[in-house]
């Protein structure tokens, strides 16, 4: 054997012998952990509303006849009490006139009875009359007011009949579609038009009976706002606030209606629009922890737990409420426990890690 195959050799050989008296290495991986957050947190739910303005009303025609004259446009903004159509109304002014006939022979009547009534009582007082016709006297003066009253009902009610005629907006508002042209023959109760003021509006809105007790439960709705989300997505500039919740549940769909009040003093929202409602609830006491702490197995959410001597426990823990980047847990962890802030897929449980803390609120603060 040559001399440098010996040396080649000697040298594995003690190399080998070297390495054998190493001791095994040891060192454990270094993984940051947290403790969960413990605060209040506030959270929002959406809800489907139809927007109603506050005063809408249909005009309505409470005659029959023809459209005499319109005089406002679609879209207009009109006063209280200005005038808004005209119906025909020629032959109720003369039906007044024959109400007004009627009524003055009635009174001329019962001045000429009055006048035989003291003519007879100044003749029974002489005894040249009996108490007999003193009563027939008076009976027919109470039938000749009887009549007068009769002849003023019947002038009032074509006189408001007359009035019917001349059609006014009931407050300020809004003109909407004038489905009837001028000249159209209109039946009683036909609709005219309609009027919104929509200064204010109400938006309608169900919520369910789980939600009505997280929301309505434990605070007082007279202190509960909420904002609104128009047809576009965009946020509503107002505020609104809750008024009334309905008193029972509809049976067939188990929710429960609200009424919200919204200001609208740049006319954006109109009657029958729809948009969300956006209703803030608040956690009280939340625990949090981030959701790259956690990890699914079967549909089940799962963390590492760091237990004092560094081993990790996959520990199931049950969400409340799921935030953008953390979750509110309802059980399965304290506010002590400590868990792995990151790197879940790398490790498994029974792993022994190098702990570092990390304080969760600075390193990922909690915003909603």
């Amino acid at each position: 054997m040559k001399t440098s195959q010996i040396l080649f050799i000697a040298f594995c050989l003690i190399t080998a012998a070297c390495d054998s008296k190493k001791e095994p290495d040891t060192a454990k991986d270094t993984y940051q952990v947290v403790t969960p957050l413990l605060k209040d947190a506030t959270y929002s739910k959406e809800y489907v509303a139809e927007i109603q303005s506050v005063k809408h009303v249909e005009v309505r025609s409470k005659l029959k006849g023809f459209i005499e004259k319109i005089h406002v446009d679609e879209g207009q903004r009109v006063k209280e009490g200005q005038l808004l159509f005209t119906l025909n109304f020629l032959e109720f002014e003369k039906e007044l006139q024959k109400a007004n006939a009627a009524y003055k022979s009635a009174v001329a009547d019962l001045r000429v009875a009055e006048v035989e009534l003291k003519n007879v009582r100044r003749l029974l007082a002489k005894n040249i009359v009996s108490e007999a016709e003193l009563d027939v006297i008076k009976a027919k003066v109470e039938a000749l007011k009887a009549d007068v009253e009769e002849a003023m009902a019947s002038k009032e009610q074509v006189a408001l009949n007359l009035s019917f005629t001349q059609i006014k907006a009931p407050y300020q508002g809004i003109i909407n579609r004038i489905p009837n042209k001028a000249g159209s023959l209109i039946a009683e109760g036909d609709m005219l038009t309609s009027i919104s003021d929509s200064r204010e509006v109400f938006a309608y809105f169900n919520l369910s009976e789980i939600d009505y007790l997280n929301t309505i439960g434990t605070e007082e709705k007279d202190n509960k706002t909420v904002s609104l989300k128009l047809a576009n997505h965009v946020l509503y500039g107002y505020e609104g606030k809750i008024e009334t919740i309905e008193s029972e549940l509809d049976h067939a769909t188990g929710n429960i209606a609200f009424r919200a009040r919204f200001p609208n003093p740049d006319a954006i929202l109109k009657h029958g629009a729809n948009a969300k409602v956006i209703v803030n609830k608040q956690l009280k006491n939340a625990l949090l922890i981030p959701q790259k702490s956690t990890f699914e197995i079967q549909d089940k959410l799962y963390v590492f737990v760091v237990k004092p001597d560094g081993v990790l426990e996959q520990r199931n823990v049950i969400p409340k409420m799921r935030f953008p980047d953390f979750y509110a847990v309802e059980s399965g962890l304290s506010k002590d426990d400590k868990i792995l802030f990151e790197g879940v897929a790398n490790v498994k449980d029974g792993s022994k890690i190098e702990a570092a803390d990390v304080d969760l609120a600075v390193a990922m603060p909690f915003t909603n």
